[in-house]
């Protein structure tokens, strides 16, 4: 970073060394950086400085100190991960595994603040991984590029999540090759199924059953988790076109892989952490949403929402505007709004699929002429009035 910083600055800028002697205490939030420094920041991650420092008051925190103490680095460890960057030729696993921990940390932060504040840090990250990859030697060089796929997968996430579709499909793709060249079964299905989930964002039946379906192609050395989600992406894929024999029948198999899953945890790759028995019957509940089976999409929903987390705030909006939905259809208008006006605001900042979701909410209680429906339209214009 501090290379980069002087690479962007117009005029002199203490010694690399200096630079980051600064950096550590940015990050560990012991000082903020001055007007200057925050203007190079920006231009070195080609984004704006006050979407990047939070300037604009939204609800997240500034990504160059995203409180995650604990990675930060003992003094060993930071003075590796100081020469592997000036000399990648000596890149080892101490500084592999470090990176690897700081991208399991951003998942989970991403589950509560979204994509957007760190879709450019991790591009970064991923930037220096790759300069490893290909300075890597001897049985480390496998390990740093499964780590580059880990990287492009979670960066296809998010943007997808922006609604980059381009972007994603991209990233998957790359995310694919890399585990491939690497032999990662599970990394390569993770991606097939997640492209088929990209499909069935856009509402293309037929290419998230195709796409699944492939995913589910494996020798064997797939692990269950990996596999249960290749399985349910076929369910929503065939729910999605009103067939709900085959996606009932799925569903059901994605279940017992699920539990076959949890009783060895351990097992799973990292990137699988988020997959249990709770945000699976989420996932069957949203699926028989698509199905109109409004009492079952209650009924599954309602605990497994109960159950996720106060901080996965993105998915908690997704399956409370799906929640909302289900109780519109069902003509239970005082529910499905009481249900939507808590996470207004989070599905507008985190999640656009949340977000449709809740106007096509209030489009239905209008149809209905609830009296609700105007409260839902003013919550919704409010909040998109505060975020811009």
């Amino acid at each position: 970073m501090a290379r980069r910083l002087k690479a962007v600055a117009d005029g002199p800028l203490p010694t690399v060394t200096d630079l980051t002697r600064m950096i550590r205490g940015w990050e560990r939030g012991d000082h903020y950086p001055s007007e200057r420094y925050r203007l190079l920041y920006a231009r070195a991650l080609n984004t704006t400085e006050a979407h990047l420092f939070n300037l604009d008051e939204r609800p997240s925190v500034p990504v160059p100190a995203l409180p995650l103490e604990r990675l930060a680095p003992d003094a060993d460890l930071y003075e590796r991960i100081t020469r592997t960057l000036q000399d990648p030729r000596r890149v080892d696993l101490s500084t592999v595994e470090w990176l690897a921990t700081c991208l399991a940390e951003h998942r989970k932060v991403e589950d509560t603040i979204g994509s957007r504040p760190l879709l450019g840090v991790v591009r970064q990250q991923l930037g220096i991984v790759v300069e490893l990859a290909q300075s890597a030697r001897g049985p480390i060089a496998d390990t740093v590029v499964d780590l580059a796929a880990q990287y492009a997968q979670f960066i296809a996430w998010m943007s997808l999540d922006i609604d980059d579709q381009a972007a994603a499909l991209a990233w998957y793709d790359r995310a694919h090759d890399w585990a491939l060249e690497t032999g990662d079964v599970n990394m390569a299905t993770t991606t097939l199924s997640m492209k088929a989930h990209q499909a069935w964002s856009a509402g293309n039946a037929r290419r998230t059953v195709r796409l699944a379906e492939a995913a589910r192609w494996h020798d064997g050395r797939v692990t269950p988790g990996v596999r249960g989600m290749a399985t349910q992406m076929a369910a929503r894929g065939h729910a999605l076109a009103g067939e709900a024999r085959p996606a009932r029948t799925l569903l059901d198999e994605a279940e017992a892989l699920i539990r076959q899953a949890a009783e060895h945890a351990d097992d799973e790759p990292a990137w699988m952490y988020f997959y249990d028995e709770t945000w699976f019957h989420l996932q069957r509940g949203m699926t028989e949403l698509y199905l109109s089976n409004w009492p079952k999409t209650i009924d599954l929903l309602t605990p497994g929402l109960a159950s996720l987390p106060e901080s996965y705030k993105r998915d908690r909006a997704w399956y409370g505007s799906c929640l909302a939905k289900a109780h519109a259809q069902a003509g239970d208008a005082e529910t499905a709004l009481r249900v939507s006006l808590p996470i207004v605001a989070d599905a507008i900042i985190l999640n656009r699929h949340a977000h449709k979701e809740l106007i096509d909410v209030a489009a239905l209680l209008t149809q209905h002429t609830s009296r609700q429906a105007a409260a839902l339209r003013d919550a919704l214009t409010d909040a998109s009035r505060t975020d811009s």
